[in-house]
């Protein structure tokens, strides 16, 4: 029996035995020593917060009935372990929702839902109640009407038809709003002095009778808007009309261009036969040529000449005494 005791493998087996049971001894005892691989661990187990905006579903028959009121995002706060908040945060593989299928149609007060959270997270809801009015659902095509205005339009220029494309569009939401449209317009902005044709994708309203905007959808939601600006044009002769003259002189003026060709709108060239030219003959005591300005009449945007030359010969009135 003594000389298994002192067999030298046997003590250094037990002194092996010791040393282990102390280490981790200590290692249990001592809350400030930690291993090589705790850090990792500490971190994905350390609690966390984190909020973030999602978008509020609807769980309604989408063909009977329509939805108004309830905000698109709703808040979600999550708290829990850091590694699953960020994972969920990142992922957004859940969804909020409110529950109506159920529900009788009206104005009334839903609880806000949450699914595919993980059961280790804990979290809250903002808002946790959400106020919605739920409608008949009605669907309607009606035609598309286009404002424009017609004085950003340049003087002179003729303004044609407008046309959208397309012409109709369905109108779909609650059957309350839906009945209270007067008219679906396109809106198209001019800009100011503006002189040829113009052409826009514009938006689309739906207004009632007073011009308030409601709350329905529309489809498509835009449209191709046209709107014609043209400039006719006329020659007309020019009528000349001298004035101031002396009375002991005799004139004979003559215009080297007894035409011009006039751009405006239509209907104001149709009314115009000739265009008349002041020639002012103060002052004029030979023959002589000068440039007069021609005054556009309202309605006329331009003319080929800013003046016409005027060729002007004056005679003195030789008086005989008996």
């Amino acid at each position: 029996m003594k000389s298994f005791w002192d067999k030298r493998w046997f003590i250094r087996v037990v002194s092996l035995l010791f040393a282990i049971l102390l280490v981790v001894y200590i290692d249990s005892t001592q809350t400030g020593f930690v291993t090589q691989g705790e850090p990792k661990k500490t971190r994905q187990t350390a609690s966390e917060t984190q909020t973030i905006s999602v978008p509020l579903q609807v769980s309604v028959d989408t063909d009977k009935y329509y939805v108004v009121g309830y905000p698109e995002k709703v808040k979600i706060t999550l708290e829990g372990s850091n590694a699953l908040v960020t994972s969920t945060v990142n992922t957004q593989s859940f969804r909020a929702y409110i529950d109506l299928t159920h529900k009788k149609t009206g104005k009334q007060t839903v609880k806000v839902e949450v699914s595919g959270l993980n059961s280790q997270l804990s979290y809250t809801i903002n808002p946790a109640r959400v106020n919605v009015d739920i409608e008949r659902r009605k669907s309607s095509t009606m035609p598309v009407q286009i404002e424009y205005n017609k004085n950003a339009v340049a003087d002179g220029y003729d303004i044609g038809t407008a046309s959208v494309d397309p012409q109709k569009v369905e109108v779909t939401g609650a059957k309350g709003e839906v009945n209270q449209i007067d008219q679906i317009v396109a809106k198209l902005g001019l800009p100011n002095g503006i002189n040829h044709s113009y052409e826009r994708q514009v938006m689309l309203v739906a207004e009632d009778s007073k011009g308030r905007q409601l709350n329905v959808v529309i489809n498509p939601s835009t449209v191709r808007a046209r709107l014609p600006i043209s400039l006719s044009h006329k020659k007309v002769k020019l009528n000349l009309k001298p004035k101031n003259e002396d009375s002991n002189k005799v004139y004979s003026v003559t215009a080297k261009n007894d035409e011009v060709t006039l751009y405006g709108q239509k209907s104001t060239l149709d009314k115009i036969k000739k265009l008349d030219v002041n020639v002012d003959l103060k002052g004029i005591d030979s023959s002589t040529v000068k440039n007069y300005p021609l005054v556009l009449p309202k309605g006329v945007a331009r003319v080929d000449l800013s003046y016409v030359q005027i060729v002007i010969k004056v005679k003195s009135l030789i008086i005989k005494f008996r």
